[in-house]
């Protein structure tokens, strides 16, 4: 079972082996293929054809969005290597799927550390979305997160 400490104990070791956090940076340290493409209404998806690992980005998506992308389907390529996953659109952008729920929570924790969450404490949640380029759902899905994990060990 993948808990959210396993999810953070990831990163942190990505982080420390390859020395950042930037997820196309991470892709290329992993030798995962990353492609951009007209994906109509996807913002993206992971697949391993022949054990090759890609992400496809939706070539129409801006700059943050594609990170965020590439941020959640790189947690697919880690966590769910072999799996047939879902096409990520932005109406399924906080799917309740497991493997979803999971790549998004990589994610989240990848693109916002709980040191940026910190130092912000006193934003809003739409403060937070304009600082960091990300929509309002993801700042609260990352808040709840931190909030659950600041409670669990108190």
């Amino acid at each position: 079972m993948i808990t959210i400490l396993n999810i953070k104990d990831t990163i942190l070791h990505l982080i420390n082996k390859y020395n950042t956090s930037d997820p196309f940076e991470l892709a290329d340290a992993l030798k995962i293929a990353v492609f951009y493409e007209n994906l109509g209404s996807i913002n993206g998806y992971y697949n391993n054809p022949l054990r090759m690992k890609q992400i496809h980005i939706n070539s129409s998506l801006n700059d943050q969005e594609a990170k965020y992308t590439c941020a959640h389907e790189l947690g697919h390529a880690i966590m769910h290597p072999n799996a047939s996953t879902p096409f990520l659109s932005s109406k399924t952008l906080l799917s309740i799927d497991k493997l979803e729920r999971e790549a998004n929570t990589f994610a989240v924790n990848l693109l916002i550390p709980d040191e940026l969450i910190t130092e912000n404490q006193n934003y809003t949640t739409e403060q937070l979305s304009r600082l960091l380029g990300y929509n309002q759902e993801l700042i609260k899905l990352r808040l709840k997160i931190f909030f659950n994990e600041k409670a669990f060990n108190n």
